[in-house]
């Protein structure tokens, strides 16, 4: 298991302008990209179940930092996002869901060499399946990394 550390995404530009070019999505949001409560993503409103939507967003920011901000040979791909931890706050009449995620990812190079190992090697009778996938598991980046969502606005 790696890990690393990831640089924040400019909060200079509208996130939703970000996302509108980037994921080719509209949503009523402002903030900025959730990394404390000062940075926290406002949610006006939301298109899709709330918890769906703070994934969505969640896996937005992990492909930003992880990938699309980063030279081609630093990219990471295979990026899952899965939530660990939720927790509920209220600061100033202001509520917020903090919601820990646990990101896992691949150099893209590296992950590229295994899917093709995978292929040519699963019909193939002497292959280690089991060290393959210990391997994989080695190269594989887990990070966590926490998100703060102003939810004040939406309507329960």
């Amino acid at each position: 298991m790696i890990k690393t550390k990831f640089q924040q995404i400019d909060t200079d530009n509208d996130i939703r302008e970000v996302i509108k070019s980037a994921f080719d999505l509209e949503l009523n949001i402002d903030g900025g990209w959730g990394y404390d409560k000062d940075s926290a993503l406002i949610i006006h409103a939301s298109p899709m179940p709330l918890m769906q939507l703070q994934h969505t967003l969640a896996s937005m920011r992990a492909h930003l930092e992880m990938n699309m901000t980063l030279p081609k040979e630093n990219r990471y791909g295979a990026i899952n996002v899965n939530e660990i931890n939720r927790d509920e706050k209220e600061f100033n009449i202001r509520k917020y869901d903090i919601i820990t995620f646990e990101i896992s990812a691949m150099l893209e190079g590296a992950y590229a060499k295994f899917i093709a190992e995978y292929k040519e090697g699963q019909e193939l009778v002497d292959f280690d399946i089991k060290e393959h996938f210990e391997r994989r598991k080695e190269e594989t980046l887990i990070r966590q990394e926490v998100f703060w969502f102003d939810i004040s606005d939406i309507k329960s």
